[in-house]
């Protein structure tokens, strides 16, 4: 597969902000806006190359569709449940997600709750 080549990423959600550095070191144009409704991130995608989401964003058919220029959208987490798979693929758009992510918060949120029912 031939190297793809992204120059603007929409950030549509709160992500940690060595995202948006890493981006913005390797020449990618990043936007950060959070609580866009379906609509507005149908009138927005159409200027991105990629897409970052977590899982309050539902990046539907009608979405992918108006995504003229989209080649990728990246899940901050676990799951790519939020993301129409079928239609990001017939597209030709890649879907990936970071699995590991949240392992450590997630650890640390059970070791806190393990201690809390101790007491």
């Amino acid at each position: 597969m031939a190297p793809i080549a992204i120059k603007s990423v929409l950030i549509s959600e709160s992500v940690d902000p060595r995202c948006k550095s890493i981006l913005e070191e390797n020449g990618i144009r990043v936007t950060e806006k959070q609580n866009m409704k379906k609509d507005e991130l149908i009138a927005e995608i159409k200027n991105y190359d990629g897409l970052v989401v977590r899982s309050a964003t539902k990046v539907t058919a009608d979405v992918i569709g108006a995504a003229d220029n989209l080649k990728i959208i990246g899940r901050a987490g676990t799951g790519v449940d939020n993301v129409d798979v079928d239609a990001a693929t017939k597209k030709g758009i890649i879907v990936m997600n970071t699995p590991s992510g949240n392992t450590i918060s997630a650890a640390e949120l059970t070791c806190a709750l393990l201690i809390s029912l101790s007491r």
